[in-house]
Order: C-alpha cells, then structure tokens, then sequence
C-alpha cells in the first residue's frame, strides 16, 4: 500500500489552549487545576510552565487571543463585501460561525472575563469595543434610519442584543453527547436560523428609529 503522510499532530502549545478552554468552559476557570490541563495532554502539570507562565497566562492568553481573532475576522468581513448590505450579512455569518463551531472559547468570551488580571481585563475590552463599533458603523450603513445622529443608541442597543442572541447558542444546546449528537445535525439549520433572527432584529431596530 502507498504510504499515507500522517496528519501533523496539533502543536502542544495550542493543546494546553485547547483543553484548557474545555475544561475552563465546562467547569470554571476556578475550579480547574494546572495538574488536570496537564494530565489531559499528558504532560506533567508543572511542564506546562515551559509554555505558560501559569493558568492565569491560559486564560489571558485565549481571552485575548479570541477578542483578537473576531476583531480581525470583523474587520476583514465587513471590507471584503460589495455594500454594507453584504457586509453586515458577512458579520453576522462569522459570528455565528464562532458560536456554532467554537462553543467553549464562546463559553470563556461570555464568562470568564472577571478572572482576567486587571491590564489583561483593559486589553480585552478594548478589543471588544472596537469589535463592537464596527459592528454599529455598519448596521448604521446598512439600515439607513439607524444612521439619523438620534438612532445612534438603537443601534447599538440592537448589536448588543444580537450578540446576546448568538452567544448564548452554546449555553442553550446543553453538554450531553444526545445534545451534541443532534446540535451536528441540525448545525446548518441552526445557523440559517440565527442568520434570520439577527437580520430580524436590526431590521425591528430601523423600523423603531423611523418611527421615532
């Protein structure tokens, strides 16, 4: 039989990232030990340190890492369409993208904040902020009564409440292996659905902004 070139192994250090976002999600950052991230890639828990200075560091370092990715992910959507129009569909498809396939870096996002030291915390929101002005600058463009000076707080009230909606999918598919099982099948469903509920909703936030 030819040989078959064997898939690469996932490089430790985005292990240690992966398994500590499980465990953090599935237990709290508090009620996980750096021994138990260290037996679930097989290493010894203090061999970690050759990769992170501490839990802490892991919980910063995916934090971080995760503002960082939609921030940029954002950025390159919202100039990658022909119109605000097909920019904010391309938005909202990411993020529900983030939420379906990334379900404990969702987790973390949503509620592991305050377990941040305090420089790591101002590094996070400013990168959420950011994330959530383009966002605003481009549900503003796209509904064109959201862009009048005095529907600026509905709008914004509006992306805030969509990201409410899309973050707390994995909250509501629940942990257990049936869950799992049929949160696959239904994934592309799932995500036309909140396709919809998204668009429904800024689209509720115009009509409210033209009625004044």
């Amino acid at each position: 039989m030819p040989n078959v070139p064997a898939t690469p192994a996932l490089p430790r250090r985005d292990q240690i990232r992966r398994e500590a976002a499980r465990l953090f999600a599935a237990r709290g950052f508090l009620g996980v030990g750096v021994d138990e991230i260290g037996k679930a890639v097989g290493i010894s828990g203090p061999g970690l340190y050759r990769h992170f200075a501490g839990k802490d560091a892991m919980l910063a370092d995916l934090l971080i890492g995760i503002s960082e990715r939609l921030l940029e992910e954002g950025r390159r959507r919202a100039g990658g369409g022909d119109g605000a129009a097909e920019a904010l569909d391309a938005l909202i498809g990411g993020h529900v993208d983030f939420a379906l396939d990334d379900r404990d870096l969702i987790t973390l996002h949503d509620r592991e904040l305050l377990n941040l030291k305090e420089e790591d915390r101002r590094t996070v929101r400013r990168l959420q902020r950011g994330y959530v002005e383009l966002w605003v600058d481009v549900v503003r463009q796209a509904y064109p009564p959201l862009a009048e000076p005095a529907a600026e707080p509905v709008a914004r009230a509006a992306v805030h409440a969509v990201f409410g909606l899309i973050n707390s999918t994995p909250h509501s598919l629940g942990p257990s292996p049936a869950q799992e099982d049929r949160a696959a099948l239904e994934r592309d469903g799932m995500a036309a659905l909140l396709h919809s509920l998204a668009h429904g909703a800024f689209s509720a936030a115009a009509d409210a902004a033209a009625r004044g």
